[in-house]
This record gives C-alpha cells, structure tokens and sequence, in this order.
C-alpha cells in the first residue's frame, strides 16, 4: 500500500520493482488481488494491464486500520495499545510527543462530556 500511496496509481509491475526482494508476479498479483477485494484498491483497465488506485486517503485508510488492530490485538483498548507502543519504545518520548499526547488526551476527553 505504501507503494500505491507514493505513487498515487501504479500497475503490478510497479508494485513489484518498488519492493524489496522482488517477490513473484503472481505473488504481487494474489496480494493486490486481496486489497481489492477488501475494498483497500479499484482498479482500472489502462490497454492490457491493470492499474491499482486506493479507494481512501492515506489518513483515512490509517484509522481504519488503527480501528483493526485496536479491536483485534487490544480488546478495543486505547490503553493498552498505548502502552504497548511506549514499551517498544522503551518508554523514551520526547518532551514534544509528551505535550502534544496531553493535548490530545484532553481534546478527547472534552469531546467524551455529554452536551
């Protein structure tokens, strides 16, 4: 996905020059296959090959993932999906991530309270 979102609309070919360790052809061609029947891709007919667009935003597509593994990994809890990060990071943010996560932290708990 990194790749088509670079890239903005790329063909098998190019997804498959754009990774690391050339996997197969046909490899590239089940992965993008999947994506596009998960409604990650839509594709295009360009003459004879096949042209791979993303159907979301980086962004969006990036939430809806967190969402995934939020609920899959962490049983919906922000908490411990936070806590989980900060101890692959040995618990070292710097004091800009710090502020700007209290900043966040309250901009939900506002949004939390009933009107």
């Amino acid at each position: 996905m990194d790749i088509v979102y670079q890239r903005g609309r790329v063909t098998a070919a190019e997804v498959q020059a754009g990774l690391p360790d050339s996997p197969s052809n046909s490899t590239v061609r089940t992965l993008l296959a999947i994506l596009v029947g998960k409604g990650a891709l839509k594709t295009e007919k360009d003459g004879l090959r096949y042209v791979y667009r993303p159907t979301k935003p980086r962004q969006q597509a990036g939430k809806s993932a967190m969402r995934n593994v939020l609920e899959t990994f962490f049983a919906g809890s922000v908490e411990n999906a936070v806590a989980a990060l900060l101890d692959t990071r040995n618990g070292s943010i710097s004091g800009d991530e710090y502020k700007r996560l209290q900043q966040l932290i309250q901009q939900a708990k506002s949004e939390d309270k009933p009107s």
